[in-house]
């Protein structure tokens, strides 16, 4: 078996060249969209026609706020809980969350007949911890304001007998979820120029490239991070892992700042474009898709539409922009409101 000499800045070891090939494939994204189809139906992509006016291009919105829990998360919780379940028995399923993550796992684990407990930041978004909260899991909130202390006292309750701990940015099983995202649009607009998706902990855009560059690969992923929280930007950018001191922003569906380095592998060769938006542009951008598009949006759902409106990458003549959940709190909403 050859062997490639990775960047050793960023792996320092040899890898297999097998593992660079691209994940997940077609098959195990098939079977994810047989799997997922039983459960919930294929997403609706809409016309754009005020974005298209005001870009001059033909734009479409990709609804995964027509979701249960409200977000596009609940395709890859889902899928990787089952495809777990199937290795052996899970007493207890837990993960840590700023929301929609936990909510997508409380949804699946409560289907699948598992408990769920979800480990939460202090004073996460109210409206996905409701979500969470009426779907039956534990809530356990952290004393940290990002995903870190979160993270940590759930990799300690991991330790325990029966756990397991469903990390939606390593989990082997889970970007072939959102990887069926990219199958549907292809089918529902053929001929895209460009597919672009908000960036957090990469599952999202990993696996929507992995489709397209199975089916489409001359379609480009452009990705999307928040100014504040831009360590995956940095990270595609320098051709290494660069974590940031904090990821301060309204988009907390985008609050990373540690990056994991196969992700950062995976982005590197599978994304065209990163770019980054402001807290005022996707204020703007929520207020822009609720009262010229009818379209409800949380700031990470609105990152697309405000990278599209921002124009800091070539996004060809047909763009599709993922709206990847609507679970915005009151506060943020009033606010965006008032900035268009």
């Amino acid at each position: 078996m050859p062997w490639i000499q990775l960047n050793p800045e960023r792996f320092g070891t040899l890898v297999d060249e097998a593992h660079l090939r691209v994940q997940p494939d077609i098959a195990t994204i098939r079977k994810a969209r047989t799997f997922l189809a039983k459960h919930f139906a294929v997403t609706r992509l809409v016309a754009a026609p005020f974005l298209s006016e005001q870009t001059g291009k033909r734009v479409y919105l990709k609804l995964e706020t027509e979701l249960p829990t409200g977000s596009f998360k609940v395709r890859g919780a889902l899928y990787a809980l089952a495809a777990r379940l199937k290795k052996g028995a899970v007493e207890e399923v837990i993960a840590s969350s700023t929301g929609n993550h936990g909510a997508a796992l409380a949804y699946a684990a409560k289907l699948l007949g598992i408990a769920a407990r979800i480990f939460l930041p202090a004073g996460c978004n109210p409206v996905k911890r409701g979500r969470i909260a009426a779907l039956g899991a534990e809530i356990v909130e952290s004393g940290g304001a990002d995903l870190a202390a979160a993270f940590e006292l759930a990799a300690d309750y991991a330790k325990r007998p029966g756990v397991y701990f469903l990390n939606d940015a390593t989990d082997v099983d889970l970007p072939a979820g959102p990887a069926t995202i990219g199958c549907e649009i292809l089918e529902q607009l053929p001929g895209v120029s460009s597919i672009v998706v908000p960036m957090g902990d990469t599952a999202l855009i990993r696996g929507i490239a992995a489709a397209a560059k199975h089916l489409a690969p001359d379609v480009k992923i452009i990705g999307v991070q928040a100014e504040r929280a831009p360590a995956y930007y940095q990270s595609w950018k320098e051709d290494r892992v660069v974590g940031t001191e904090t990821c301060d922003t309204i988009a907390d569906g985008l609050a990373t700042r540690t990056p994991e380095a196969a992700n950062v592998r995976d982005i590197r060769s599978l994304v065209g474009d990163v770019v980054l938006v402001s807290e005022e542009q996707m204020l703007r951008a929520i207020g822009t898709l609720l009262m010229d598009e009818r379209v409800l949006a949380e700031p990470a759902g609105a990152a697309s539409t405000a990278a599209l409106l921002g124009g800091g990458a070539n996004f060809g003549e047909k763009a599709v922009l993922i709206v990847s959940g609507a679970n915005v709190s009151r506060e943020v909403l009033r606010r965006a409101v008032g900035a268009v």
